[in-house]
C-alpha cells in the first residue's frame, strides 16, 4: 500500500523560504508522476507543480512559476518543493500526490491520485 509522508511545513515570515519533502513508501515507480497541491483556508485545492518521475520533467502552475521549484531524489523516492519569496497568500495545507501512469503535463487533471495527509505552511510576520 502506497504511503506519502509530507514534512517541512511550518511558520515562516514573508519573503522567507521553506522546502517541503514527500517520502513515497510502498510504491515501485514506473512512468508515474508526482506533484503538489495546496488548499488555502476557505478555498478550493489548487495545483502547484508536478514532475514526471522517470524523466524529471516538471510542470508548474502560473501562480508559483519562478518562486517554487519541484525536484526529486530518485534513489530515496522523495519529492521536494522548494518555496522561495513566500507570501501570506501562500498560507495553506500543502499536499503531495502521486498519479500512477501519469506525466507532469497531465497530472493536474488526472482523476486518480494517491494523497499524503498534508503539511501546514503559514506565512506571517
Amino acid at each position: 500500500q502506497v504511503q506519502l509522508v509530507e514534512s517541512g511545513g511550518g511558520l515562516v515570515q514573508p519573503g522567507g523560504s521553506l522546502r517541503l519533502s514527500c517520502a513515497a513508501r510502498g510504491w515501485s515507480f514506473s512512468g508515474d508522476a508526482m506533484g503538489w497541491f495546496r488548499q488555502p483556508p476557505g478555498k478550493e485545492r489548487e495545483f502547484l507543480a508536478a514532475l514526471s518521475w522517470t524523466s524529471g520533467s516538471p510542470s508548474y502552475a502560473d501562480s508559483v512559476r519562478g518562486r517554487f521549484t519541484i525536484s526529486r531524489d530518485y534513489a530515496k523516492a522523495t519529492l521536494y518543493l522548494q518555496m522561495n519569496n513566500l507570501k501570506p497568500e501562500d498560507t495553506a495545507i500543502y499536499y503531495c500526490a502521486l498519479n500512477p501512469g501519469g506525466s507532469a503535463t497531465t497530472f493536474r487533471w488526472a482523476q486518480s491520485h494517491y494523497w499524503g495527509r498534508g503539511t501546514q505552511v503559514t506565512v506571517s510576520s
